[in-house]
């Protein structure tokens, strides 16, 4: 793949509904792959737990890029790298952010609009200049590279759906290829908002938005399928239900339930 930005942006069509399926490892990565993603994206949340992290701000743009490297290399798909705020509040350090991202081999990042490692939103304003820089940088490099602009008010509740549609507009015209505010309110919020951003939109499957299925995405115009931490916790789901029955009754059924080491083996080898 010599430009894996340029296949990225293919995917990205309105009521498609592709999934970029959120890896961890170079082996989640692989299975994902094989399994049939089309594209993959780290998970600052996955990641951060991978290194014994909560999630929010604990994560260095240096850690973020040698992580993402590592995916870039164990698969043949575009990978999207979360990067948290773009690892800085000015609008030049998102830039240098995007550069250093395009030379690790990513196809694309995705930015958010808070201040970590807090929860507040950065003032619109300043905002936008920051994706305006990310946007000018992805432009000026030798390859295609796409852009997601996030408004994370919603999810935290620092602002309501009429701003995040106004910043996700903003984030368009300032130069975003793929618009994002995770978990609105309502799936009815969800189609407002895809109806009003004309840009490829990302939706997060995640809580109470896994009761939906792709079909019910594509018929609202929704580009893009992504689901943060929400796989990784399925695994520590599993650890904490296997942990809790063994330390806590002294049995292992659960043990029981595991996938055989030859399909795992088949779908790490598979090309």
């Amino acid at each position: 793949m010599t430009d894996p930005g340029s296949a990225f942006r293919a995917l990205h069509q309105r009521g498609a509904a592709f999934i970029l399926a959120n890896c961890w490892d170079a082996g989640s990565a692989r299975m994902l792959q094989a399994m049939g993603a089309q594209a993959v994206a780290t998970s600052s949340a996955a990641h951060a737990f991978t290194l014994g992290r909560p999630d929010g701000g604990t994560l260095t743009r240096d850690e973020a890029l040698t992580h993402a490297q590592d995916i870039v290399a164990a698969v043949h798909v575009p990978v999207q790298g979360d990067f948290e705020n773009g690892f800085g509040d000015d609008p030049d350090t998102c830039a240098q952010t995007v550069r250093l991202a395009a030379e690790v081999g990513l196809a694309g990042i995705c930015i958010e609009d808070t201040a970590l490692p807090g929860t507040a939103p950065y003032d619109r304003a300043l905002a936008i200049e920051r994706i305006r820089a990310a946007a000018s940088a992805a432009r000026a490099l030798p390859r295609d590279f796409v852009l997601t602009a996030r408004a994370d008010g919603l999810m935290l509740e620092t602002y309501d759906l009429t701003e995040a549609i106004a910043r996700l507009q903003a984030f368009q015209t300032a130069g975003a290829d793929c618009l994002y505010a995770p978990i609105p309110a309502s799936f009815e919020d969800l189609t407002r908002l895809c109806t009003e951003v004309t840009g490829p939109v990302n939706a997060l499957v995640a809580g109470r938005y896994t009761a939906f299925d792709r079909v019910a995405y594509q018929q609202i115009g929704v580009a893009r399928l992504s689901l943060g931490s929400a796989l990784a916790r399925v695994t520590h789901r599993a650890i904490h239900d296997a942990a809790a029955e063994m330390f806590g009754a002294g049995t292992f059924k659960s043990l029981g339930n595991g996938i055989s080491s030859s399909i795992v083996d088949a779908l790490l080898t598979k090309d």
